[in-house]
Formats: C-alpha cells, sequence, structure tokens
C-alpha cells in the first residue's frame, strides 16, 4: 500500500512539474519572464505608453485612471489656491468691500478644489466664475482646460480600447482538451477540434501550429524550445477556413513529420508541447485577433478520434452538441507511422511481380516410350 501511495505522489509530482514547464497555457497564456534585464531598457516601456497602458490589468489601470484625475483636480486647485492668495482675495486678508478678487467665491482651499473640479469637467453651476482682474487667472483657465481636454481623450480612449481589443474576441474560440492520433483517408494524422461559440465568422482564418522541444545539434550545442513547424490542414485546405461550425484539423504524420518516429508506448515518454495558432480577422471590427493554445505529450491520445457533434434536427437546423466537443473515441490504429508505411510497402510489393535472376529456363525433349 505505502509503495502503491509512493508512485502515485512521485508520478503526480512529475506530472505538476511538466504542467508548469509548459510555455504556452490551455487559454494562450505564455509562461515566460525575462530576467537581468538593463535598467536603461526598462524607460523604453515608458515611450512606448500606449501600449504598456493597454497591456495592463485592470486594477492597475483603474487606479491610473482615478489617480489622473483626482491628482489633475488637487494640483490645479492649489495652483487656484496660490492664484487668490497671491492676490489677497482670501478673507484672512480682509479684502475691502471694493476689492475685485481673480476668481469669486474661493474662500480655501476646499473651494479652489471644486472650483478646479468644475473648470476641468466643465461643470459650471455659476456660483464661482473667473473675472477680468487677473491675466494668470485666464491663463490657468485656458491651460487646465486644455489639459483637461487631453487626460480625457487618453484616458477614456485607452479603456475603450482595451475593452474592444481582439483578444477578447479570442475567449470565444475554443479548442479541445486533448489532441488524438488515428488513421484518416488511409493516412495516420494528428486531429484537434476547434469551435467558434459566435455565429460572427472570423475571416481569412489560417491555422498552424509549432512543436517545442529540446534538440542538441551535431555540435553539442543544447537548444532549449527549438521550434518545429506542424502543417494542419481540413479536407477544404488551410486557408480562409469556413468557421461555421466546430471544426476538426489534422496533420499528417508522414516521413516529413515530427511525430513519425513516435510510438503508441513511446509518445508519453517524450518531452515536447505542441503550440496551435489560429490567426483570422474578426468580422464585426476588423481587427486581427490570434487564439492559440498547447499540448503536452500527455495531452495527446494515441488511438482515438472525436466523437460526431453535428446532427440535423426536424425542423431542418443544424445542432452542435458541445457535451462531445472533446470526447474522444477509441478506434483501431497502427502502433507507429513506421508501422502504417510498411504495412503500405508490403501490400504494394505483394501485387507486383519480381524477376528472378538466379532462374535459368531449360527446354527438356520429351519422348515418348508408349508403343502402339
Amino acid at each position: 500500500m505505502f509503495k502503491y501511495f509512493r508512485n502515485h505522489f512521485v508520478s503526480r509530482l512529475t506530472e505538476c512539474k511538466r504542467r508548469r514547464s509548459r510555455l504556452v497555457s490551455k487559454d494562450g497564456r505564455c509562461n515566460i519572464e525575462f530576467g537581468n534585464v538593463e535598467e536603461q531598457s526598462r524607460f523604453v516601456f515608458l515611450v512606448d505608453i500606449w501600449t504598456t497602458i493597454l497591456d495592463l490589468r485592470w486594477r492597475y489601470k483603474m487606479t491610473i485612471f482615478i489617480s489622473a484625475f483626482l491628482g489633475s483636480w488637487f494640483f490645479f486647485g492649489l495652483l487656484w489656491y496660490v492664484v487668490a492668495y497671491v492676490h489677497q482675495d482670501l478673507p484672512e486678508f480682509s479684502p475691502s468691500a471694493n476689492h475685485t478678487p481673480c476668481v469669486d467665491n474661493i474662500n480655501g482651499l476646499t473651494s479652489a478644489f471644486l472650483f478646479s473640479l468644475e473648470t476641468q469637467v466643465t461643470i459650471g453651476y455659476g456660483f464661482r466664475c473667473v473675472t477680468e482682474q487677473c491675466a494668470m487667472a485666464i491663463f490657468l483657465l485656458i491651460f487646465q482646460s486644455i489639459l483637461g481636454v487631453i487626460i480625457n481623450s487618453f484616458m477614456c480612449g485607452a479603456i475603450l480600447a482595451k475593452i474592444s481589443r481582439p483578444k477578447k474576441r479570442a475567449k470565444t474560440i475554443t479548442f479541445s482538451k486533448n489532441a488524438v492520433i488515428s488513421k484518416r483517408g488511409g493516412k495516420l494524422c494528428l486531429l484537434i477540434r476547434v469551435a467558434n461559440l459566435r455565429k460572427s465568422l472570423l475571416i481569412g482564418s489560417h491555422i498552424y501550429g509549432k512543436l517545442l522541444k529540446t534538440t542538441i545539434t551535431p555540435e553539442g550545442e543544447t537548444i532549449i524550445l527549438d521550434q518545429v513547424n506542424v502543417d494542419f490542414r481540413v479536407d477544404a485546405g488551410n486557408e480562409n477556413l469556413f468557421f461555421i461550425s466546430p471544426l476538426t484539423i489534422y496533420h499528417v504524420i508522414d516521413k516529413n513529420s515530427p511525430f513519425f518516429h513516435m510510438a503508441a508506448d513511446t509518445i508519453h515518454q517524450q518531452d515536447f508541447e505542441l503550440v496551435v495558432f489560429l490567426d483570422g480577422t474578426v468580422e464585426s471590427t476588423s481587427a486581427t485577433c490570434q487564439v492559440r493554445t498547447s499540448y503536452i505529450a500527455e495531452e495527446v491520445l494515441w488511438g482515438y478520434r472525436f466523437a460526431p457533434i453535428v446532427s440535423k434536427t426536424k425542423e431542418g437546423k443544424y445542432r452542435v452538441d458541445f457535451h462531445n466537443f472533446s470526447k474522444p473515441v477509441a478506434v483501431e490504429t497502427p502502433h507507429c507511422a513506421f508501422c502504417l508505411y510498411n504495412e503500405k510497402d508490403a501490400k504494394n510489393k505483394a501485387k507486383m511481380g519480381y524477376d528472378n535472376l538466379g532462374f535459368l529456363l531449360q527446354e527438356v525433349n520429351e519422348t515418348s516410350d508408349t508403343k502402339m
């Protein structure tokens, strides 16, 4: 019993380590970090401030949004208070009855902050206003109005751009939980199912894959995350997919495939990650989006195919049953791609005739010993 639990714990620990080493998560996020980056390179993110703001998480973005407005209101409130203080408009200076202030009804820092808020958001209650007495106050009013428009445009545009990013459209594109390997059209193929959960289409869709693994070159160099192209296709081709219903994409495991030398009993011992990409243009916004997911060796099932999910109702409509979207069905499958091709070669050779060069044809004269 102890041995069983120990083996189970070791297998679970190994699986968790392999899952942590996944470069691309199932939902498309990249598991990578940058270390020892020079301090000067960090300022590059401030140069491209627009992309930096868009890539921030919502909690940081809202913090910057609120801080930008509150900070600008309070900063200009201080400036309005300084103007009133320099012009001696405050009550502690006991201004005369015929004294004309720069801004009417500013009695302290609180009223100066409220006037700054009213000016920047153009509320205009009518109780506090700038007079003709101070050119400095007029200049400050113009400067705050222009800066307020810039802040409003930048912050509202950043939030609108983040909401409308095509990354959110990618959330409605889903891939099957596992990849399967079985025969398709007489060839051994790796199959993946992908579905569009919206009725709006992706225009100009293109799907492809990358196999990530560690390789050692003939010179002895170890390349981590070496990328190998993996071509995927559907029966109608891999360009301009008609993505109205779930599609089963497949990769033919031939002699040029990186899966050619893998077998049913050795594929789970391999250390690789298959990353699948789907590029397309969103029909409603014309924005280009990319959807990606990944499969490690444990998520590739040999000897299975996907259960059918599309049926036709009595009303003549086509119905997609997502309950069977990732459901695998066991089928008879060759042990390896090499075995399948050897079997085909043997069948082809059996149908062909071969000349035996060592065979000699000799003519024999037959004499009849029968007497009549």
